[in-house]
């Protein structure tokens, strides 16, 4: 017997836990003393440095993940929908398929070399794609694998 209320709550448990990652992520890209660009020994390129709005704020968070002020503010936006999402099981379903589909497509795009700074605004590559692909992988299972579960339906006839 399949317990609906525990498959539920993981549900909003996985758009809470995306969240965070992201809104940490997001807060923690604004915090020169968390980013570092390799090979130098500043931080990120200062915003009045910056000849165009990919190099502001341009560097790697934790020296992993590429980052600049607007991926900052996507990172926390996106955080913040994960967050609030998670008030109703629905809305963590929602966000959950969304994200899904959403960051399968910025994977694609941090591997192809003319979309891998999303067409100049913000970096998707490195180790961007790993992140991005292995949460889309889990909002998939929790926003489409499990509502099958608890319908009692193929997963083809849930997407």
């Amino acid at each position: 017997m399949i317990n609906t209320n525990a498959l539920r709550e993981a549900e909003r448990y996985c758009a809470l836990g995306i969240g965070i990652l992201f809104l940490v992520l997001g807060i923690v890209g604004f915090i020169p003393a968390f980013v570092s660009i390799p090979g130098t020994d500043v931080s990120f390129v200062p915003a009045q440095d910056a000849h165009n709005a990919y190099a502001a704020g341009f560097g790697y968070v934790f020296g992993l993940f590429p980052t600049n002020f607007l991926h900052n503010l996507v990172h926390c936006t996106v955080g913040l929908l994960g967050i609030t999402s998670y008030l109703t099981h629905h809305g963590a379903r929602q966000f959950n398929r969304i994200f899904f589909v959403a960051y399968v497509v910025i994977s694609i795009m941090g591997l192809l070399p003319f979309a891998k700074t999303f067409f100049g605004l913000m970096p998707l590559f490195g180790y961007n794609v790993i992140l991005n692909a292995a949460s889309a992988l889990a909002a998939a299972y929790y926003g489409i694998v499990i509502p099958a579960k608890l319908a009692g339906e193929p997963v083809s006839d849930n997407i």
